[in-house]
This record gives C-alpha cells, structure tokens and sequence, in this order.
C-alpha cells in the first residue's frame, strides 16, 4: 500500500506538477460552469427568535431566474473571495510574521533541538502527543483554523527526525478532522446543530466521546504507521523530491546543541505564555480569529524586544514572514471565490434541495447513513460548518421526524458529514493553506489520506447505524 506514497519521478515531480494558483483557478472555472448548467433556486429565509438566527424554511423553496457567472463575474471572483476570507488571511499573515520573529531569535530552533536530543530513540512521541492536543482542541473548542500557527514547528519537527511533510500536516489535521467527527463540545457545529433542533446543549456526549476516541486513535495510529515506514525508506514519502527540494533546510541539527541562553530562553516562555493564553481565551471567552490574531501579533512584538531585536529588525522578520504567507493566503482567497461565485448565482439552495430529495431513497433504517452522505457532499459546497447547521438542519430536522429517526442522531449525521471533506475537497482553504506552507502539492496529499478517509467512513457508518437501531 505505501506504494501509493512513493515518488517515482525523483526531482522531476517538482518540475512537472500543477501550480496550486493553477488547480484553484480550474476549480473556480468549473464553479462558473455549474452556474449555467445548475438551476438557480431559494429557499425562504425565516428569523428564529429562540436562537436569535435566520435559518432556512424547509417548506418553501422555489426556482428562480437564473443569474450565471459572467467572464467579469469570474475576475472579480478572485478579490470578493480575498475580502470574504479576509479576516482568515489577515490572521495567517500575522502568524507567518509571529513566527518569523520567534524564529529569528534562534529559541524555537535550539528548543527544540534539545527536546528531540532527549526523545532520541523515542521520536514518534512526538506524533500522539501533538495529535491529542490539536484532536482535543477541535473537539471541545471547534478549533481548526487556529491550527496553522503550529505548522512551521510541526514541520520542523517531522523534517528534523526524519519524517516528511505529509506527516506534519497530518499529524495537524487528520487529528483536527478526527476531532470535528467526534465533536464534545463544539458550538460552531455540535452546539448550533443542536440548538437548531431543540435539543438540549451538547446533551448525547457520552457516544460522541467514544466517536471521537475511535477516530482518533484510527488517525493516530495511521499518522504513526506511515511516518516510521518514511523514517526507514524516505524515498515511500510523496513529497519526497518537494521536501528536498524546499524543506531541507528546516532540519534543525542535533549535533551539538548549544544550550538555551537567558534571553533565548524568556523567548520560549513568552512563546508558551501566548499560546496558553489563546487556548484559554478560545474556551472561556470565545476568542476568535481577531481576537487571536491580537495574541499573536503580540507574542511576536514581546518576543523580539526579549530576544534583544531592535524595532527594525522585528519590522524586517514581521515582513519576511507575511511573504512566506502569501501564497497560502491566496489559496483561500481562491477556495472562497469558487463559493462567491455559487452563491451569487443562487444555485447551493438548489444544490441543498436536489440533495435532500435524494435522501428519500434511502430506507429508514439507513436514513441517519444517507445524511451523513448528503452533508459530506454539502459540505464541499459549504465548508463552513456554522453556515452549514443554519442552512441544512432545519431540513435534516424535518426529514428526521418523517422518517421517526432521532434529532440526536440527525445531528450526529451532520456533525460527521461536515468534518471529513474539510481536508480531502480543495474548497478547504485551511488544508490548502497548510500544504502551501510545506510545499506539498494537493495531487500527494490526496493519496496520502484517501486510506485513512475509508476509515473514518467506515467507522461513521457503524456509529450511524447503531445510534438508529439505539434510538440515540
């Protein structure tokens, strides 16, 4: 099977493989295409008082006038996705800067020489322990985009040991995915979801944590067993001639490491310090992409006056950093032009309504099954998983009580449908903008997970179909 990864053309690769401009740019043509050839629809919009939302009305959709793409529609589609996405991409590009300091005081790197010196032996430690923490953060916080300030560390770490890039962007968000699945206490999704449908706030938790832990440990163990076949054989990996090629020098030598110094050292706590605080603010106050952005720009602007910087020299690896950003900003940008474009088009209610018509096929002992489908597919139109419960769940709700299937489960099927395709559909900004970061293409990306994806299916389906026959 690990054929599937290997590298057969060697540097070669790097030289003939698409551009990521270049794959986004055909995947917004092709939404410009869907305009003319799907109906445009709607659905009527209704203001629910008890949980202060527009949501959609299930009992009333209609077909509209079409309003397809125009050539000038698919140029401008570039800027309106940059301004749609803009509080992510602003939020990346303060990353890239934060990092870029932190990284120039030379703590990151000595730090973490120091830590792998001492796991020698042990390294895939690394691997459960990063993946608990970024699996746990999705679950209980929602958190996913969040996720890309730990990529250039992860990276250096998986480079330096021996594995690749695939594994470090693995180790991130097959463990955020996993947690999305099995979602404790996520109020973008789980807890929207269930407001939605009148169920009591993350009420069903104790199958949601076994969920998770299965995911989890499939996505572990997976992440484990690709990574130590890599570490003997580099040449399996498949990004083999692109980590040559462009994360070579992010190897941190383990050969005389020199110890921290004072101030290299307040660095790293200044460092921690931030994050910890992001994490607590995320869960006890609700902190956001602004607001996180804030930390931060703060870790970055403290850290530089700690490690001795002068104000120009912060300012220059501020301005390093933003451009080493630039192309996975643009990525989302791209990822939300394609959805700019449909939904000025007015066909995804349209897309929702023909899904859901489908779901009448399915028999009602594999109802909960045939939503999970619907959203997973839904979900490659609508990524966002808040947007996602307001425009679906009122439908799912209203099937559910036709089909005598619990909401609990209905709202398990949703929780599922929008986790997966958030890192296998190029829609995906986030998962685009951290192969961009690791200069991976997605072509290799998409073989490096399509067995783990399989899993997770298989392991949603069983959960599914025993939630039906338990009346969860």
């Amino acid at each position: 099977m690990l054929r599937l990864f290997s590298n057969k053309n060697g540097d070669e690769t790097t030289r003939k493989n698409l551009h990521p401009i270049l794959l986004m740019s055909a995947i917004v043509l092709i939404c410009a295409v869907l305009t003319y050839i799907i109906p445009a629809g709607n659905y009527e919009r209704v203001m629910d008082e008890e949980i202060g939302q527009e949501i959609v009305n299930p009992d009333n959709f209609s077909y509209i006038e079409r309003t397809p793409s125009t050539p000038i529609d698919v140029l401008m589609s570039l800027t309106r996705g940059l301004q749609a996405a803009a509080d992510v991409i602003f939020f990346l590009l303060i990353i890239g800067g934060m990092f870029a300091i932190i990284n120039g005081s030379g703590a990151l790197n000595i730090g973490i020489a120091n830590i792998l010196k001492r796991l020698k032996g042990r390294e895939i430690l690394i691997i459960p322990i990063f993946m608990l923490f970024f699996g746990c953060g999705a679950a209980f916080c929602g958190n996913f985009e969040e996720f890309l300030v730990f990529v250039p560390l992860v990276l250096a770490c998986c480079i330096t040991i021996g594995y690749d890039s695939l594994t470090a962007v693995g180790i991130i968000f097959l463990a955020a995915t996993a947690g999305y699945g099995g979602a404790i206490t996520n109020a973008f999704t789980e807890g929207n979801a269930q407001q939605i449908a009148g169920l009591p706030l993350f009420s069903g938790m104790g199958l949601r944590v076994v969920l998770f832990i299965c995911l989890e440990a499939a996505s572990m163990i997976y992440v484990m067993w690709i990574a130590t076949q890599v570490k003997k054989n580099p040449q399996l990996s498949g990004s083999f001639a692109f980590d040559q090629e462009f994360n070579k020098g992010k190897k941190i030598n383990l050969e005389n490491v020199p110890a921290l110094t004072v101030r290299q050292t307040l660095v790293i706590v200044v460092f921690l310090a931030g994050i910890a605080f992001a994490v607590f603010g995320s869960v006890k106050q609700g902190f956001y992409v602004d607001e996180l952005s804030a930390v931060f720009l703060l870790i970055g602007i403290i850290g530089g006056i700690v490690a001795g910087m002068r104000p120009r020299e912060i300012c220059e690896y501020f301005e390093k950093g933003c451009k080493d950003m630039l192309l996975p900003g643009l990525m989302i940008g791209l990822a939300r032009a394609a959805m700019v474009l449909l939904e000025n088009a007015n066909v995804l209610d349209t897309i929702l309504h023909t899904l859901a018509g489908l779901l009448n096929r399915f028999p009602s002992a594999l109802m909960a099954c045939g939503m999970f489908i619907f959203h997973e597919i839904f979900n490659v139109f609508v990524p966002s998983g808040s947007t996602q419960a307001d425009v679906t769940m009122p439908l799912m709700v209203t099937i559910a009580d036709k089909f005598d299937l619990s909401r609990q489960t209905a709202v398990l099927a949703y929780q599922l449908g929008d986790a997966f395709t958030n890192v296998l559909a190029p829609t995906g900004g986030e998962i685009l903008a951290a192969l961009a970061i690791c200069k991976v293409p997605f072509g290799k990306w998409i073989k490096y997970l399509l067995p783990i994806f399989i899993i997770w299916w298989v392991i949603a389906l069983c959960f599914l179909v025993y939630a039906t026959n338990a009346g969860f």
